[in-house]
């Protein structure tokens, strides 16, 4: 959600340049600095802008250089000599340019003559705004393209490490197998064989992972499918990261097995470093 617009539009009388800048938020945040003389076509810029970036908190500025050929300020002469004469009876030595810089700092010194917004400017406006928007999509684009190979190469790692996983459980449970054996052996009291059978084999249920490699398998494979797709969906990528998650950590309490547990640690990371890019993704 990251990205920057900007557009300078030239008009007879003025330049204006509209800025944009958005950065990663889950939410919609946006702060509006659009001159007085436009404020009643505020509401319209910032849904214009709303409806174009969904979320992140987004800064809109807009500012007015005027050539000198046009203000819509000029001196109120009579307020100005009349603070002036009031002054010089305050302070009769001050010199009159003294005066003068005083007098014009004081309320109703300036008076700004408001017309109506013309038209064909306003339209101008509102293709700056289309092309700093513009600019800014192309911005997210080229960051969403470099997501979009990282969290490949991260689901690449993590489906890497669930093979290693799979081919280290025979060996885990046959391990698990072995030293429960060993204990009960160590005992030196006669147990009955099928009894034993049967508790380790409950046992060794609690241990079984298969359906969560199983549903891990699916989630990286649906993880891939949603990148592919041409639809926005962040929202969608967070919820099968977090289904990842609970897969990985259920695994990691249910190994038991040391070689097994530092895979699990490698999972882990890869899937951290997919959750923290997740946040500049729409």
């Amino acid at each position: 959600m990251t990205g920057f617009g900007k557009s300078v539009t030239q008009l007879p009388t003025k330049k204006i340049t509209i800025e944009i800048k958005s950065l990663n938020s889950k939410n919609q945040d946006l702060n509006a600095r659009i001159p007085s003389f436009y404020r009643e076509k505020e509401l319209e810029l910032r849904n214009l802008v709303a409806q174009k970036l969904e979320r992140g908190k987004i800064d809109f500025s807009l500012y007015v250089e005027l050539n000198g050929e046009e203000t819509s300020s000029s001196i109120n002469a009579d307020v100005v000599k009349q603070y002036m004469k009031q002054l010089r009876e305050v302070t009769p030595d001050a010199a009159d340019i003294e005066l003068l810089k005083i007098a014009t700092r004081l309320p109703d010194a300036l008076k700004t003559e408001r017309d109506e917004i013309d038209e064909e400017e306003y339209q101008s406006i509102l293709a700056g705004v289309e092309e700093a928007l513009n600019a800014i999509d192309t911005y997210r684009e080229d960051e969403g393209k470099a997501l979009k190979k990282d969290f490949e190469l991260r689901i690449k790692n993590i489906a890497a490490n669930l093979e290693e996983v799979i081919k280290l459980d025979p060996e885990r449970m046959t391990g698990v197998r072995q030293r429960l054996t060993k204990a009960v052996s160590d005992l030196k009291t006669e147990v009955d064989e099928n009894r034993f059978e049967q508790e380790l084999t409950y046992y060794l249920e609690k241990y079984d992972i298969t359906e969560e490699k199983v549903r891990l398998s699916n989630h990286l494979k649906y993880f891939q499918k949603s990148l592919d797709s041409a639809d926005s969906n962040g929202k969608k990528l967070a919820f099968i990261s977090q289904e990842m998650g609970r897969e990985i950590n259920t695994i990691g309490s249910k190994s038991n097995y040391a070689p097994m547990q530092q895979v699990v640690v490698r999972m882990k990371d890869e899937l951290e470093k997919i959750k923290e890019q997740l946040l500049n993704v729409l």
